[in-house]
């Protein structure tokens, strides 16, 4: 069976796919992963064929959703805000237009890439189902992922509706733009969603049910896979400057913003740096697209080293707590710190506090040298963390989510 797997984002949008693409590939199926060309290596090291998004409007979504929560909360950084949004969302349409294969047998979607692709999946015949990171159906039993996390709850599905409208108005240009292009009678975002639903079409979600049990109301289209985790590239190896400081002294604490830009990277790295010091911890920090930098005899800086070589060897992880991140965080089996920036992270972020991996979460935008050290002290230094992590590890190691979509789509496919 020949499938593409479409995403657009950041790296944590995109490296789960590679794992998914590998156990597809595995169970004989021929897979093409279509996202932006800066993570062509990325892919074509886990052995995978790409296809590229020739537009990558992600990196100034994400400068202006850090601008926005920083500070710039007036009219004019709101509109801002939301043109950014509508821009990526249109830059999506002609590069998914334009990948789709009309060859394909399967198209599997990622929550950004699912409105508009769908569309085209279905103008090309093609059967297509969803393989989202984040759950995006309203629930009783949680808050959208794009606010805090709430008890469970009616309003909780009020909350996501009402997230929804939000999101499918952003997605207003698009579909104007889609259906133009197709030569099909416009439909919006919400008219979208609404056929979506009422066709029971298949969604399969990327993290555990350990980590978000499925939710009793949700229909049964709807599963909960376990996560599918980033492959490794076989020709990678890591680099002496990690080794030998791993070597040198006890396990240190990994500092990672990942694909964040949050403002004043010089700032955020003294910060960084102050805290591990008060902590008495070593640390190894990733410079990430917010380019941190501490160098000293307790600290490194380092650029892209896999998460699933790297984590397990720490005594605790301090990230931004995106979906992908706050999965390998828990796979490593290190407690944690999360320090949320935007979007969906605060979600998660709170969810780790409530699993007992970590002891708070530390907003960025209240982030002190204090507050960080404070929380390193206790992630590292309390055993109910470590001891809660640990189990944690062990129940995701006994998952297969690469392989129940991989079970999933040979059953679509037939």
């Amino acid at each position: 069976m020949r499938i593409q797997i479409i995403t657009a984002g950041t790296m944590g949008s995109v490296a789960p796919y590679t794992g998914l693409g590998h156990r597809l590939v595995a169970e004989g199926h021929e897979v093409e992963i279509v996202t932006h060309a800066k993570f062509e290596e990325l892919v074509t090291c886990c052995g995978l064929r790409m296809r590229p998004l020739p537009a990558d409007p992600f990196e100034e979504l994400i400068g202006a959703h850090t601008r926005f929560r920083h500070g710039g909360r007036s009219l004019r950084a709101v509109q801002r805000l939301a043109h950014a949004t509508e821009r990526a969302a249109a830059g999506l349409v002609d590069g998914i237009i334009t990948a789709v294969d009309p060859s394909a047998d399967l198209v599997m979607l990622s929550t950004i890439a699912a409105p508009v692709g769908r569309v085209v999946a279905r103008y090309h015949d093609i059967p297509s189902m969803g393989v989202f990171l984040q759950p995006d159906t309203p629930t009783a039993a949680f808050s959208p992922c794009a606010m805090s996390w709430r008890e469970p709850g009616y309003a909780n599905r009020l909350r996501g509706r009402a997230v929804n409208v939000a999101m499918d108005a952003l997605y207003a240009a698009a579909c104007r733009r889609l259906h133009a292009r197709l030569g099909l009678p416009y439909r919006s975002g919400h008219r979208l969603r609404r056929a979506r639903e009422a066709s029971r079409w298949p969604i399969w979600h990327g993290y555990s049910p350990s980590v978000v049990p499925r939710p009793s109301d949700w229909r049964p289209e709807l599963r909960v896979a376990g996560y599918w985790w980033p492959h490794e590239c076989p020709l990678w190896t890591p680099p002496a400057l990690v080794t030998d400081f791993l070597a040198a002294g006890p396990p240190p604490v990994l500092v990672s913003l990942g694909s964040m830009m949050p403002d004043a990277p010089e700032r955020l790295s003294a910060i960084t740096a102050r805290a591990l010091r008060h902590a008495g911890l070593r640390g190894i920090v990733q410079s990430g697209w917010a380019g941190l930098s501490v160098v000293n005899d307790d600290v490194i800086t380092v650029g892209s080293v896999p998460h699933g070589w790297l984590m397990p060897r720490m005594a605790g992880v301090v990230h931004h707590a995106g979906a992908g991140t706050t999965g390998a965080g828990l796979r490593a089996g290190v407690p944690a710190v999360p320090m949320p920036v935007l979007t969906d992270q605060p979600w998660w972020a709170a969810r780790l506090v409530q699993l007992g991996v970590s002891p708070r979460v530390l907003p960025h935008r209240e982030l002190t040298a204090s507050r960080l050290a404070d929380a390193m002290r206790r992630a590292t230094g309390e055993p109910r963390f470590t001891e809660r992590a640990t189990a944690f590890a062990k129940r995701l190691a006994q998952e297969d989510g690469a392989g129940a979509v991989a079970r999933a789509a040979a059953e679509l496919a037939s």
